[in-house]
């Protein structure tokens, strides 16, 4: 009887465990996932505000990160080549391509934000999203919805929020605002 009672314990102290620690995996995935796309904004501020090259002699284009709703599973990391010198927008017909990123195991982008708003129920969702970094500033350049910030200055967004999701339904923000400030929220 006692080996009976000790044995139904432990199964449901391993019960719990387990359970647990796949909620605790899933939530340190998503965050992981947040934070490798703060740092591809970041390395496209990086490189913005560095003279750093694209193809054989261009020292003047922006760099920056693509989002779009219509494929949520990818993010583009660019060149803002074209036209000559950029116009603030990811355009895949210009090979502006560096890197395209694919999210796995499930997680996407579940909303797209410009401005990013107090919190991700609230912020103003839009299509499409380009963060732009251009010599010499470190700001950002924030186009929503393919209107360019850089070509039509009226356009430029304040801030943007990308929304994160994992299969549990949990969420995690990167926020980027006009300051050039990167947050995980």
């Amino acid at each position: 009887m006692e080996l009976m009672v000790v044995t139904a314990i432990i199964v449901v102290i391993s019960g719990v465990v387990l359970v647990n620690n796949n909620r605790f995996g899933g939530v340190f995935l998503l965050e992981n996932l947040a934070y490798d796309i703060a740092l591809s904004i970041r390395q496209a501020q990086v490189y913005g505000i560095s003279v750093h090259r694209f193809g054989a002699t261009n020292f003047r284009v922006g760099y920056g990160l693509h989002f779009s709703k219509n494929d949520p599973i990818t993010y583009v990391f660019f060149a803002d080549a074209n036209p000559s010198g950029g116009n603030g927008l990811y355009e895949e017909n210009q090979n502006e391509t560096i890197e395209s990123s694919t999210i796995g195991r499930g997680y996407y982008i579940d909303k797209l934000c410009a401005p990013a708003g107090a919190d991700a129920a609230t912020c103003t969702s839009v299509d499409r999203l380009d963060i732009i970094f251009k010599r010499p500033e470190p700001d950002a350049f924030i186009s929503a919805n393919g209107v360019s910030g850089i070509v039509t200055p009226a356009a430029l967004q304040e801030s943007a929020r990308v929304v994160l999701k994992s299969p549990r339904g949990d969420e995690k923000s990167v926020i980027v605002e006009i300051s050039g400030q990167i947050a995980i929220q």
